[in-house]
Order: C-alpha cells, then sequence, then structure tokens
C-alpha cells in the first residue's frame, strides 16, 4: 500500500513544501553572493610587458596570464610605444636596457607624457634608484626590481603596485 503522502516526500526530507521552501532560501542566498560577487569583480588586468630577452619576457608572461592578468609582450622601444598608444594598460613591466633605437627610459618618458600608470621598471644597472628619485614618482607610480629576481617577487611586487596605483 503506497502512503498519500509518499509522491510529495523525498526520503529523509520531510513534505515536499518544506524541501521547496528551503530551497527557494538556499537559491535566494545563492543569487544574492553571486550578484555581491559580480558587482565587487573587476575585469582582469593589463599588464604590458616590454622585453628584449624572448625567453625572459615569454616566461614573464605565462606567469601573469597564469596569475589571471591579460599580458601582451613588445620586444623593443618602438613597439612598446605602437602598444601604448592603441591601448593603455593598467601596468608597465619595462625593460631599462633594450636593444634598439629606443631605450627604457625614452619608453617611460614618451609613456609620461599621455599616461601616468604604473611602472616597473627591471634592469641590471645600479644608478637606477639614483634616476628614479630625480623623477618626481613615487613607489605607486614608479618602481625598479633589479635583474635577476625571482618570480615571485615580480608577481608581489606587480601586485603591490596595482593595489597602490592612483
Amino acid at each position: 500500500m503506497q502512503d498519500k503522502d509518499a509522491a510529495n516526500t523525498l526520503p529523509g526530507s520531510g513534505n515536499m513544501k518544506a524541501l521547496h521552501a528551503a530551497s527557494l532560501n538556499d537559491v535566494q542566498g545563492f543569487v544574492r553572493s553571486t550578484q555581491k560577487q559580480l558587482e565587487e569583480a573587476k575585469p582582469a588586468q593589463r599588464i604590458l610587458v616590454v622585453e628584449d630577452d624572448v625567453s625572459l619576457a615569454r616566461l614573464e608572461g605565462e606567469i601573469l596570464t597564469a596569475n589571471g592578468y591579460v599580458v601582451a609582450i613588445a620586444e623593443n622601444g618602438e613597439l612598446a610605444i605602437a602598444a601604448l598608444r592603441q591601448s593603455i594598460p593598467d601596468l608597465v613591466l619595462l625593460d631599462l636596457e633594450l636593444s634598439g633605437t629606443m631605450n627604457g627610459w625614452d619608453v617611460l618618458r614618451t609613456l609620461r607624457t599621455y599616461a601616468r600608470i604604473p611602472v616597473l621598471l627591471t634592469s641590471a644597472e645600479l644608478a637606477v634608484r639614483k634616476q628614479m628619485r630625480t623623477s618626481g614618482e613615487d613607489k605607486s607610480t614608479l618602481d625598479h626590481l633589479p635583474k635577476p629576481y625571482p618570480m615571485q617577487t615580480l608577481l608581489k611586487r606587480i601586485q603591490r603596485m596595482l593595489m597602490l596605483a592612483p
């Protein structure tokens, strides 16, 4: 013999109305949580890597991409300026010792004529800090990471600069 309420129950859950009300509350909570996450979510931050060492640029690009950044790579100063004219990224990772007609300082000067975004300079040069102090910028818009550096340090420095960016 079949129980009249058997069609309205699930094993261990009581009647269907109670299950429905609990599910509705769960769904509403989930929807509110998802809406909050969407409101707080930011689009992926964009980084331009300007590096003439192709293997290093590829490594940096892969690591940054794996950490949720959108990455573009320019292997010389001229390509960097062309990329910057098309779209301003959230941060530029800039090698100062670029081969070609433009070095990193030239790229930085050109960039500063139309954008004040964070720039992380990379170089084996020791005199970089002295030149940075005379630039009138602070660590939220201009910083230096001496080569060679661990990739974890690069990630931490980029995260810090993006958090402090004006």
